[in-house]
């Protein structure tokens, strides 16, 4: 199994092609099936973390009074349940983060809704915060056994109107506390009607204090963050500093999917077949990164930044850490490269000395 994981080309030309031939959430569900098959059989678990992992002390983070062993983790919408945090981990990465995470259980919107632009190297999902829900999410988390860093991304149920809003994201706040070590509010996924309209100051403002007022009545408060949209201009995004700054919120995870099609060079009239989405992958890179940029040096550095969005390659995550990353985050990357992009990414980092 060793000699599987080490050999990149077999992913790319024999598995991947095998994959692309299927819809690509059933893809998603064998490969959580495949991992969790895998990594049961006897001695695979240390082999494929030995073949995938990168162990430096040049590594280690500590962020919000958090240590992550190395700065690459897996975005929210891979591990939406809770479910393969643990396998995971085991191909190198130093923090999952699960969810979007609803009160109540839901499907989602109707299928198909998570679709391939292969030449331009992304995905277009309108999933619609599908998922069975907090009770399961803990349920699942009280049974950790690993010390993988776990972050709770937040969200409010489809059916929850926006002015009770409010109520959808304490009571995630509340039920994840004891069994995630950081939250990420979530307000920026284009797939969930009216939902941008929480990221108005005013209504972003609220949401963020009544989370705070009950985080920091804690003994031991819990790291806040706000996941932005790349679609926001500069001055939304100068808000964002305002909000952090006044709310006291531990920084942010930058950036969600897109609804903007600009930059796709090959896809384009797929892309308008396809309809409604969020656009992640390469397409939105330059974007993303852009926006670290601006946060980072807007703000001084005042905060902590997680970058996300389109990171392939080592050199694309150095770009989102030069930026201004703290630490990084892979999804779409991760399906189109494989299970050596933690590795690939860590090793990069500790060439550059970063």
């Amino acid at each position: 199994m060793g000699l599987f994981f080490k050999h990149q080309h077999m992913y790319k030309h024999i598995i991947r092609p095998l994959f692309f031939q299927f819809d690509p959430e059933q893809v998603h569900h064998a490969v959580v099936k495949l991992l969790k098959f895998g990594l049961s059989i006897p001695g695979s678990r240390w082999l494929i973390n030995k073949a995938t992992s990168v162990d430096d002390p040049a590594l280690r983070r500590e962020l919000f009074g958090l240590h992550f062993k190395n700065p690459v983790g897996i975005a929210a919408g891979f591990d939406k349940n809770a479910s393969v945090y643990d396998e995971l981990g085991a191909l190198g990465f130093s923090h999952i983060e699960i969810g979007t995470v609803t009160p109540k259980g839901q499907p989602g919107n109707p299928k198909p809704r998570l679709f391939r632009l292969a030449k331009d190297k992304g995905l277009i999902n309108r999933m619609g915060f599908n998922n069975l829900g907090l009770e399961e999410a803990v349920k699942k988390l009280r049974k950790r056994n690993t010390n993988l860093i776990i972050g709770g991304n937040i969200g409010k149920n489809t059916a929850t109107p926006n002015d009770k809003a409010i109520d959808d994201y304490v009571t995630n706040f509340i039920g994840l506390f004891p069994v995630v070590d950081y939250f990420v509010v979530n307000v920026s996924c284009p797939n969930i009607s009216d939902l941008h309209e929480l990221q108005d100051q005013g209504a972003l403002m609220k949401i963020l204090n009544a989370i705070q007022q009950i985080n920091l009545a804690k003994p031991k408060p819990k790291p806040v963050l706000l996941k932005v949209s790349p679609d926001l201009n500069e001055n939304q995004l100068d808000e964002v500093i305002a909000i952090i700054k006044e709310t006291g919120i531990q920084g942010v995870v930058a950036t969600n999917t897109s609804i903007s099609r600009q930059t796709l060079q090959h896809d384009a009239d797929k892309a308008k077949v396809i309809g409604n989405g969020g656009l992640s992958g390469l397409p939105i890179k330059e974007r993303s990164t852009e926006i670290i940029r601006y946060l980072a040096s807007k703000s001084n550095n005042a905060f902590p930044i997680i970058g996300v969005g389109g990171i392939f390659t080592a050199e694309d995550a150095i770009e989102k850490i030069r930026a201004g990353a703290d630490l990084v985050q892979v999804y779409t990357g991760f399906i189109y490269e494989g299970p050596m992009i933690a590795k690939k990414i860590n090793k990069a980092i500790l060439k550059e000395k970063l």
